[in-house]
């Protein structure tokens, strides 16, 4: 437990922050299977969740949440799904 205000303070930050990092990365996981689950079914608005699931990653990359690299390679690998599946 902490004693010092500043030591309280950044507990309460952790928290929080934590609670945004379980939100965004629930969020991403969410976008990413329906990209995924629109492009295999060949759904006409597979382009439209891929779009929104591409913006959303990069997002979540600009907040800090996941590495800027990592938001890169799922890009490139939905894109990629995308593209086969043409």
């Amino acid at each position: 437990m902490a004693h010092h205000a500043s030591a309280e303070k950044r507990h309460r930050q952790s928290v929080a922050r934590a609670a945004n990092n379980r939100y965004f990365m629930s969020t991403l996981k969410t976008f990413i299977k329906k990209a995924r689950t629109g492009i295999t079914a060949k759904d006409e608005s597979a382009q439209a969740t891929l779009r929104r699931a591409t913006s959303f990653i990069q997002h979540v990359a600009n907040k800090g949440v996941i590495h800027r690299n990592k938001a890169s390679r799922l890009v490139s690998r939905l894109t990629k799904f995308y593209n086969k599946s043409l």
